[in-house]
């Protein structure tokens, strides 16, 4: 068995979505940007004397995933995980400043997969992180990346799936990431790179990020259209098909009392194959998924009946919650609130999550099963 450590706490911030949602209902735990900002210390109106909604410093969306993970056991205090960083140098810092995320407490970067709308926000956030703790030489962060970083990575639609229209834009290299680790002028090292394509335990045992994810559902067919800028073994260089995409990789937290929760910021894997992967390595039933289900788009949709179906009826117990996040599409959110009612949560950039463990539950949980 993996030695993974439950959590008495779990705390998620979503720093980066595409979606911004303020007016719809949550579940007890849940709590929307706009009322965590009126509750801490808003600028007050002359004229009025009451807070004001202040969206100059307000959070932006933006195509990407970027979630802040707190792990609390007791007596041991907490561990912070930033998973993924966006898509661009600005958003995660304008959501970070919003939020007033107090960045020296993050420990470590995991980068679910090479595409730019999970690693485009890296450089900056190393950066950022760096100038506000420039004199704290005792606060290093590790960075979890999968080895095999692509060269370019591109996208060739449907229906033919065979012309590329165009590439992402270049995920960080290992060169430039170590400069940002590394002090301008004194050349003290604030962190380093960590390279791992197995599963590992990481914040002291309270969370894992996964190796390889088993591709084990048939519908799941990975990432229509994706290609990848490969040399051959003449020297020559073209786009290959690539719809595995297979340093993707998905981290998951065991609360007290509740279960798994799991984190997957595309499943280009299918989110039933990580669904699966996680019963099978912990034995324990998922409490919630969060993030990116990428079942957006005509091309598929024959995808979302036999998700909903297996993450509602094959397996038991169900998630109590599942967050459809980024690249989901609104296909599969109307779906899953159908079958799920107020379990699928309409979360986006700015909510908050806290998970509280309960030991007394802890004795009624039971292995779950996949029928």
């Amino acid at each position: 068995m993996i030695p993974l450590t439950p959590v008495n706490s779990l705390t998620i911030n979503i720093l980066v979505d595409n979606c911004i949602e303020w007016m719809t209902k949550l579940p007890p735990g849940f709590s929307h940007e706009i009322r965590q900002q009126l509750g801490d210390t808003p600028p007050i109106g002359e004229e009025t004397g009451v807070p004001i909604v202040d969206l100059e410093h307000y959070c932006c969306g933006a195509h990407g995933f970027s979630a802040l993970i707190t792990t609390e056991v007791e007596g041991q205090g907490s561990q912070t995980i930033l998973f993924d960083t966006g898509p661009d140098s600005k958003t995660i810092i304008r959501n970070i400043e919003a939020l007033k995320v107090p960045v020296h407490s993050i420990e470590r970067v995991v980068i679910s997969h090479w595409h730019a709308d999970h690693t485009g926000g890296l450089l900056s956030f190393l950066d950022y992180r760096g100038s506000r703790t420039s004199n704290s030489p005792d606060m290093p962060i590790s960075i979890d990346l999968h080895p095999d970083r692509p060269v370019a990575r591109g996208i060739a639609p449907p229906p033919s799936y065979d012309n590329v229209i165009g590439r992402l834009p270049a995920d960080p290299t290992f060169g430039a990431i170590e400069k940002s680790l590394t002090r301008e002028r004194t050349a003290d090292v604030r962190g380093r790179i960590e390279l791992h394509s197995e599963g590992h335990v990481i914040a002291n045992k309270t969370a894992y990020v996964s190796g390889l994810i088993p591709r084990v559902s048939d519908f799941e067919g990975g990432l229509l259209g994706s290609v990848r800028w490969t040399e051959t073994a003449d020297g020559a260089w073209k786009w290959i098909a690539e719809e595995h995409i297979l340093d993707e990789r998905y981290v998951a937290v065991d609360v007290i009392g509740k279960g798994l929760i799991l984190f997957s910021a595309c499943s280009h894997a299918g989110i039933c194959n990580v669904v699966r992967d996680a019963v099978e390595n912990f034995k324990r039933p998922i409490h919630m998924i969060v993030g990116g289900l990428h079942l957006a788009g005509p091309e598929l949709a024959s995808r979302i009946p036999k998700t909903v179906q297996f993450l509602t009826e094959s397996l038991r117990p169900a998630p109590v919650y599942v967050l459809p996040m980024h690249c989901s599409g609104f296909a599969v959110k109307i779906a899953l609130e159908h079958a799920l009612g107020e379990g699928c949560v309409p979360a986006g950039v700015g909510t908050k999550i806290v998970v509280q463990g309960d030991a007394l539950a802890e004795t009624k949980i039971f292995e779950p099963s996949i029928l």
